[in-house]
């Protein structure tokens, strides 16, 4: 699959089949209909458009994507030359090391010989910074959730909503992503990346996984690409891998891997994704509990409600910050969930930050702000960026149409 020009998202998954998560099995995938909803082809150009028809959206099958690279494209590639197909990058000499776990690691021959030949392979190079520290992240306990917010859950317990908070806090700055890892990808541009995200948010929504599932896929994939460098070729595999073991960790019942390489249009073999899911899990040295934007956008809602329509608006705004890698991976997740909250009580209320919040997160308005402003200038241009997955989603009135809310224009601010 290449990234030459994209021609996005199509075919909508027959209804029968998402009716009832329990439903999400072998047999239903034998006898379902061929209408898929594919990736079709990733570009560099920031300005490609969607393409309508009558029915919906076109869609491209088959390996398209792999195919149809542009010759310019190509020009601009670096080219790597190595004795082996295993190229590693690394800041200084020294004896390249993959943790396996939180405080331990093990050398690479010490790895099993299924590992080697996993991770020894064209489409993949280790990309480490040894100066930067490693990127694989202490874990955290997992919280429960329901979804959409509930002011019944787990936060609201008064006795442990500070340690909650406190942990997770601690947390968030052990399992971020690399800021500004996609510069140092030689194959890979952020508007693929954005694209890819797009893509992934329609995959969550035509099988219905919670929200949560999306904000993990996202920070398992960013994590992976901060230590690993991947063809353009094999950047939907990740995603794929990404969505794949974020909905095992969080839904009740995940659609099975036969119907994620459905989705790729058959683009990789089930054997491939399960591969991909191993490395994913290897290079993320199994640390699959990590604090969200959403997890914390639930806190905050729980410690100071808001009326429901409000809280769509925040995590409408929360989940656009999902696209860019820069500026919003400089900001903390409890940052960004901050900011979109400010935001969204702005613009339905006219208020901002709460005393309350500042009480419980210690976050001052100022200190918000930065992340604030760069949220808003997102939010600004949402209606007029090509992807739309998230704003469609949004649109709907079980999310109070808050997609369709006009963005302020200013922001009272000094």
């Amino acid at each position: 699959m290449s990234f030459s020009s994209f021609i996005p998202v199509a075919h909508r998954i027959n209804q029968e089949n998402l009716s009832a998560p329990n439903k999400m099995d072998a047999s239903r995938f034998a006898s379902k209909p061929k209408p898929r909803t594919v990736l079709g082809e990733l570009s560099e150009n920031e300005q490609y458009s969607r393409l309508f028809s009558q029915g919906g959206l076109h869609s491209k099958h088959g390996s398209a994507l792999e195919n149809s690279l542009s010759a310019a494209s190509l020009n601009n590639i670096p080219t790597y030359q190595s004795s082996s197909s295993f190229d590693i990058y690394i800041d200084e000499p020294s004896e390249v090391v993959l943790p396996v776990s939180s405080g331990t690691v093990v050398s690479q021959p010490q790895l099993l010989e299924e590992d080697i030949a996993a991770m020894q392979h064209k489409d993949f190079r280790l990309f480490l910074d040894l100066s930067s520290g490693s990127c694989m992240d202490t874990s955290m306990q997992s919280q429960p959730e329901d979804d959409p917010l509930s002011a019944h859950d787990v936060f609201t317990v008064a006795e442990y909503a500070e340690d909650i908070h406190q942990h997770l806090r601690e947390c968030e700055v052990k399992c971020r992503p690399k800021p500004g890892y996609i510069r140092k990808q030689p194959d890979i541009t952020n508007c693929m990346r954005v694209v890819l995200v797009d893509w992934l948010v329609e995959v969550a929504e035509e099988y219905k996984l919670c929200t949560e599932t999306i904000y993990l896929a996202v920070n398992y994939m960013d994590r992976f690409l901060s230590c690993m460098s991947v063809l353009r070729g094999k950047l939907q595999l990740v995603g794929t891998a990404a969505i794949l073991l974020a909905a095992k960790y969080e839904e009740i019942y995940p659609p099975e891997v036969d119907e994620f390489v459905y989705i790729t249009d058959d683009t990789y073999t089930k054997k491939q994704l399960l591969r991909m899911e191993h490395l994913l899990l290897k290079v993320l040295s199994f640390d699959m509990t990590v604090p969200t934007i959403h997890q914390f956008l639930r806190q905050f809602i729980a410690t100071e409600p808001i009326c429901m329509k409000t809280e769509n608006l925040a995590l409408y705004i929360s989940e656009l910050s999902l696209l860019e890698v820069d500026p919003f991976l400089l900001h903390v997740p409890s940052m960004v969930a901050a900011a979109a909250y400010c935001l969204a009580n702005y613009t339905l209320n006219k208020d901002l930050w709460p005393e309350s919040l500042y009480a419980f997160t210690g976050y001052t308005l100022s200190e918000i702000v930065p992340c604030l402003k760069d949220l808003h200038k997102l939010y600004l241009s949402a209606a007029s960026r090509p992807q739309q997955a998230i704003r469609e989603k949004y649109k709907a009135s079980k999310f109070c149409s808050v997609a369709l809310i006009a963005p302020p224009g200013s922001l009272p601010l000094h």
